[in-house]
């Protein structure tokens, strides 16, 4: 019984892991129960955490909690002429110390984060409007430096006389912050995929090239496999060589400027002919990941925490009447099917040509179900004391 009690004190230890941020001075403590927070479309994961504060030496100083999503455009160290390459979306600030009357409605998390921090903790609670972003990050180069551009979303608690004052200096050593992330999972019910087609004729030939592509579904997930269905009826005397599909993500920037680019992610090619006057029809399988993008600088990718991977930004999903200038980034894929068609008749290789048509694409991360749990690899069962049929039944819970 005792091995059992153990088990289950450091299964449930595990699963309310606390993240920690101590400032410098080693006078405020943040704690959080996860950084994770995900966007139910009508509404937002409450932010729950607690303040460890010490309250020597603070003076006439308050101690105030706040969260701020922030654009960040440049880098820190450019910021030599008095010049801001970061933009405030939306701040809020909570004062905790000295009491100033502000009582949140504690929940589970805040009395598993107290109990954690010990005594002179005090709890504070976030609402993230829905009309926010979600973060998204754009993958710098090899030599950039800094915090990467992007939007992000950051908790900071700091000891000053006034919650935001431009004439105050606040000491580094007196602020303590975990950047969190914002993130989106895809609906329950996703329809039908996108269908395109074209027919062309060409020179010299008085009859087309029809090419169909068909996505199966509306929604892909980072990593999952997508099959892209494609029906060629060629009747024309050239030759169809090979077909070749790719993505692109097309990056909108529009919180500071007019700047939209395009970074192709995927291109692959399939050695698949379709002689003249025939037809083909196929399924061909592709995977968009970023682990073979790790070197395009300014790729939009999803929020990345701290010494975190992360995966391909998901797509902007935009609700009626939500205004695009305060999303900051719009993120956007589109599937390209090419028919690399060969020439034929006389001209032969004068007159060859593509035939190309275009699928929107939307990635985003499935939900999770409740009983997913997300288990560190460094985690092992305790070892027990009983016969091996009973050790068995422990590797099996």
């Amino acid at each position: 019984m005792n091995g059992r009690m153990h088990f289950f004190h450091s299964f449930f230890s595990f699963l309310c892991r606390v993240f920690k941020k101590t400032s410098g001075s080693n006078q405020l403590t943040l704690l959080l129960g996860k950084r994770d927070y995900v966007d139910h479309v009508d509404k937002v994961d409450i932010v729950e955490g607690v303040v460890k504060i010490d309250p020597t030496d603070l003076g006439d100083r308050k101690v105030w909690v706040q969260l701020c999503c922030a654009f960040r455009y440049g880098r820190d160290d450019l910021d030599v002429i008095g010049l801001s390459f970061r933009k405030d979306i939306w701040i809020h600030h909570i004062q905790l110390y000295p009491d100033a009357g502000y009582k949140p409605t504690l929940t589970e998390m805040h009395d598993t984060l107290l109990k954690k921090a010990g005594e002179q903790s005090y709890p504070f609670t976030f609402e993230i409007p829905t009309n926010l972003p979600c973060s998204v990050t754009l993958q710098p180069g090899p030599d950039d430096k800094g915090k990467p551009c992007g939007v992000d979303f950051e908790v900071k608690t700091y000891m000053a006389k006034a919650a935001e004052d431009p004439d105050e200096k606040i000491d580094k050593k007196d602020t303590a912050r975990l950047v969190i992330r914002k993130i989106q999972f895809a609906p329950d019910n996703t329809g039908s995929g996108q269908k395109a087609e074209i027919c062309k004729s060409f020179m010299m030939s008085d009859k087309p090239v029809l090419l169909e592509a068909t996505l199966d579904k509306d929604i892909y997930y980072h990593g999952e496999v997508i099959p892209v269905k494609v029906k060629v009826k060629n009747d024309t005397n050239k030759v169809v060589k090979k077909i070749k599909i790719t993505i692109d993500q097309t990056t909108d920037v529009i919180l500071y400027s007019a700047d939209k680019y395009t970074k192709n992610v995927l291109t692959e090619e399939f050695n698949e002919t379709v002689e003249a006057n025939a037809t083909f029809e196929k399924t061909l399988p592709i995977t968009p990941l970023l682990a073979n993008n790790k070197e395009k600088r300014g790729l939009a990718l999803d929020g990345r925490l701290k010494e975190e991977d992360t995966n391909l930004a998901s797509t902007t999903v935009l609700r009626p009447g939500m205004d695009k200038e305060v999303l900051g980034i719009l993120v956007s894929y589109k599937v390209k099917v090419n028919l690399m068609v060969s020439g034929g008749g006389l001209l032969g290789g004068l007159t060859a040509s593509d035939v190309t048509v275009d699928l929107p694409l939307t990635l985003m991360h499935p939900k999770p179900t409740d009983l997913q749990v997300r288990v560190d690899p460094s985690f092992s069962f305790p070892q027990k004391t009983h016969n091996e049929t009973q050790q068995e039944n422990w590797k099996n819970m």
